[in-house]
């Protein structure tokens, strides 16, 4: 376990890992930054945590709203084409396979916080506030698209 009053290890330990959150949500590089950013600035305001495991879901939890909020508001400006296509290689595996990216919104996420990030169905279920038959039941009809999609690509 870290040291979690330190802010420097909290955004080292935990920043790549929002920005994919974000990212999941975004799909643009300087919009899951900006959400990242937004996060750690509410962390400051929320501090202290219980412990790691607390804040981590926190920050997961805040980082889902703030990604959703982000896009309400932020979708009705411009975008050039090249920024979403612009994506540092350290953050390539959010965009790992395309098909993916095709899912909604919330499968990506119960896949991503399953697979990447090793969350039980339990956990994403409290991280959600949905019921852990229901994150079930969606993890299920994700990979199920999953499937298809990538049926189809070959």
């Amino acid at each position: 376990m870290g040291d979690i009053k330190n802010i420097n290890y909290i955004v080292n330990a935990y920043g790549d890992m929002l920005f994919r959150v974000a990212y999941q949500y975004t799909r643009n590089r300087s919009e899951a930054e900006d959400v990242t950013q937004d996060v750690f600035v509410a962390m400051l305001k929320k501090m202290p945590f219980k412990s790691e495991e607390h804040l981590k879901a926190w920050l997961i939890r805040v980082a889902i709203n703030k990604s959703i909020n982000y896009l309400k508001s932020s979708r009705k400006k411009v975008l050039s084409l090249d920024e979403n296509i612009d994506v540092e290689a350290k953050h390539s595996e959010t965009d790992e396979i395309e098909e993916l990216q095709e899912l909604p919104e919330f499968d990506r996420s119960v896949i991503y916080l399953y697979y990447y990030e090793g969350y039980s169905i339990k956990e994403i279920a409290k991280i959600t506030g949905k019921s852990a038959n229901s994150i079930n039941i969606r993890l299920f009809r994700a990979r199920e698209k999953l499937k298809t999609l990538l049926e189809e690509r070959r």
